[in-house]
């Protein structure tokens, strides 16, 4: 089966809970309205969103041979997302992260890393990423066996068979701007949050930062900005597209799915700015419910709210 969208890298396990607004002292128990057990990370986190906005999508990934592997295994799977190269690993845990979303919608957490991070792609998996129309590689830096040469040789070949590249990191730290220097000249859109790339690129304005990434090859870059929505960098032109006003619940998964609608959009044909306003709808209503799945149902659902959201 060619897959419409496939999304490499970083699988979690998000154990959520809201609202938490202090920790109990004493040992003492509070009652919360909701705790939800989502698979997220940026590539499963836009995986579930992408299918659910009815792409062929398959995940490749690792999660460790656990009871949170089976957790995120059975929630894919549940959401039609192809789940052949998720591989089991006895050597390490599932990658999991408890998040306390207060009732402000912000959401200290707490992550323990697990099997994605010795992630590689075998020979099956890279006859599905050569078959597909869009890959997804999320996680840059954080993918200690694909990360460098190899993610170059990978994303080289996929592209050569026509794949759209699009591209995500998280949790930059002295490893990451060597990993995006393998990657991005093979990258179409480059879709970091602007925070994460300012840090990494070490610039303070968008305009800097787009050309930052661009001069190390990036076609074009889609910074996402939080409640500024996103920022859009091309050869030619750079512009803001604003965010959509939404009672907001939680944040988490926001940017994966941004990206997930992106792709979405670019596969119904929409033009860049079109796409761009298409994911923004995507995050504005996943933010509209607690964890990285809530909010999207459909496509048409979501087109919907692109067409009637207020702006900020």
């Amino acid at each position: 089966m060619k897959h419409d969208c496939v999304c490499v890298g970083l699988t979690t396990l998000d154990i959520l809970g809201r609202p938490i607004n202090a920790i109990p002292k004493e040992g003492k128990t509070e009652l919360i309205q909701q705790i939800r057990l989502t698979p997220a990370g940026t590539a499963a986190g836009p995986v579930v969103i992408a299918s659910k906005l009815g792409l062929k999508s398959a995940l490749i990934s690792a999660v460790g041979n656990d009871d949170m592997g089976f957790c995120v295994k059975n929630a894919l799977a549940r959401q039609g997302v192809d789940i052949t190269h998720l591989q089991d690993r006895d050597d390490m845990p599932t990658s999991t992260t408890i998040l306390a979303v207060t009732d402000q919608g912000e959401r200290p957490n707490f992550h323990a890393p697990g099997a994605s991070l010795m992630l590689d792609v075998d020979e099956k998996a890279m006859e599905t990423l050569t078959n597909t129309r869009f890959i997804h590689w999320g996680g840059v830096g954080t993918m200690l066996v694909l990360d460098g040469q190899r993610s170059t040789e990978i994303l080289q070949q996929a592209k050569s068979k026509g794949a759209t590249i699009t591209c995500d990191f998280i949790a930059p730290g002295e490893q990451t701007l060597d990993a995006l220097k393998a990657v991005l000249a093979h990258v179409d859109y480059f879709m970091p949050s602007m925070e994460e790339a300012m840090e990494v690129a070490g610039t303070s304005t968008p305009e800097d930062t787009a050309g930052f990434y661009m001069d190390l090859g990036a076609t074009n870059c889609i910074f996402k900005w939080g409640a500024k929505g996103s920022w859009v960098a091309t050869p030619t032109t750079q512009m803001r597209i604003p965010a959509f006003n939404v009672d907001v619940v939680d944040t988490t998964g926001c940017g994966d799915s941004y990206c997930a609608g992106f792709i979405a959009g670019l596969s119904h044909g929409f033009d860049l700015e079109k796409a761009c306003r298409f994911a923004t709808a995507t995050s504005a209503l996943v933010a509209t419910g607690l964890g990285s799945d809530a909010g999207v149902e459909d496509f048409d659902k979501t087109l919907k709210a692109m067409e009637n959201l207020d702006e900020l």
